[in-house]
C-alpha cells in the first residue's frame, strides 16, 4: 500500500482495474465523447461513488470500460483536473481530490473580451510547447536543465511569499524552447513575452488566487514537465506540457461561459429604458 496526498491508502493499478466494473458501470460512448465521459467520472466523484484519496482505474481499464480511445481518456482526466476534481501524480497514478468551495475563478464582464484573446494564444501554445517540450527532452543540456531549475524554484519561492512569479513562469518555458536547440521556437516566445501568461491580462485570476492554491496547481504541473525532461523522456514530456496548457485553456473556458451566461442574465433582467 502507498499513501496518497490525503492519506488514505492508494489501491494497486490492479485492484483498481478490478474494480473497474463496478465502480465505471456505465453506458458505452463512442469514440470522441470526452464530455460524456468528464460528466459520468465527475458524477462518481461528487456523490461520492469515488472518494477524495481513490486512486482511479487505469487509462487502459477505462478505455476498456467505456469503450473509447486513448486520447478521449487522457482529454477527460485534463478536464476534470481543470475542474479540481483530480490530481495526476506521474509514474503512480490520477487520485480524487478533496472538493473544494470555489473550485473556479469567475470572470468579471471586462475581462471576456480578453479571455477570448488569451484563449487563442492558448491554442497556439499548445501547439508550438508540446512540440517543443518533447525536442526538449531529447537536446537538452545540463546548463538548460539548470535553468529550469532555477526558474521552479524562484517560481515556487515567490509562490510562497506572494511575490512575483510571471517572470520565473516565462523564464521556464523560453528555457525550454530554447533547450529545443531550434532558434525559431525560443523566438516566437521571445515576442509573444511575458503576455502569453493568462494572469498578467485577466484581473480575475489575480485576484482569485488568494492563497495560491491556483499557483501550487501550476507549480506542480512545472514539476511534471521538468521531471520528463530531466529523465530524457520525449513522450511524457509532451503528454505533461499538453495537460498544463490545457487545463489553462480549460479553467479559462469554464470561467469565460459562466461570465457570458451570468452576462446574458443580467441582460434578460435589466428593464429597457424608458424615453
Amino acid at each position: 500500500m502507498v499513501q496518497t496526498a490525503t492519506g488514505n491508502p492508494s489501491i494497486s493499478d490492479a485492484a483498481a482495474d478490478a474494480v473497474a466494473g463496478a465502480s465505471f458501470v456505465g453506458r458505452p460512448r463512442p469514440r470522441g465523447l470526452a464530455h460524456g465521459l468528464v460528466e459520468d467520472l465527475g458524477e462518481k466523484i461528487r456523490n461520492q461513488s469515488l472518494r477524495p484519496g481513490d486512486k482511479l482505474p487505469t487509462e487502459s481499464a477505462i478505455m476498456k470500460t467505456f469503450g473509447v480511445s486513448r486520447t478521449v481518456v487522457r482529454e477527460a482526466l485534463s478536464k476534470l483536473q481543470a475542474a479540481g476534481l483530480v490530481e495526476t501524480h506521474h509514474g503512480v497514478g490520477t487520485f480524487v481530490l478533496q472538493p473544494r468551495a470555489a473550485g473556479m475563478f469567475r470572470l468579471d464582464s471586462a475581462d471576456i473580451a480578453t479571455s477570448v484573446d488569451v484563449l487563442a494564444v492558448l491554442e497556439l501554445r499548445i501547439s508550438l510547447e508540446t512540440e517543443s517540450a518533447g525536442l526538449a527532452a531529447t537536446r537538452r543540456t545540463e546548463e538548460h536543465l539548470l535553468a529550469m531549475r532555477q526558474a521552479l524554484d524562484d517560481f515556487e519561492r515567490n509562490v510562497a511569499v506572494a511575490g512575483d512569479t510571471v517572470a520565473p513562469d516565462f523564464r521556464f518555458h523560453l528555457q525550454i524552447a530554447q533547450a529545443t536547440g531550434n532558434p525559431y521556437f525560443a523566438d516566437i516566445m521571445s515576442h509573444l513575452g511575458t503576455t502569453i501568461i493568462p494572469r498578467t491580462r485577466i484581473h480575475a485570476i489575480r485576484n482569485y488566487d488568494r492563497r495560491g492554491e491556483y499557483l501550487s496547481r501550476v507549480n506542480r504541473e512545472h514539476e511534471e514537465i521538468y521531471a520528463a525532461i530531466a529523465r530524457r523522456d520525449p513522450d511524457s514530456a509532451r503528454a505533461a506540457m499538453r495537460i498544463h496548457l490545457t487545463n489553462s485553456r480549460e479553467r479559462l473556458r469554464v470561467a469565460q461561459e459562466a461570465a457570458q451566461q451570468a452576462a446574458q442574465q443580467d441582460a434578460a433582467v435589466t428593464p429597457p429604458a424608458t424615453t
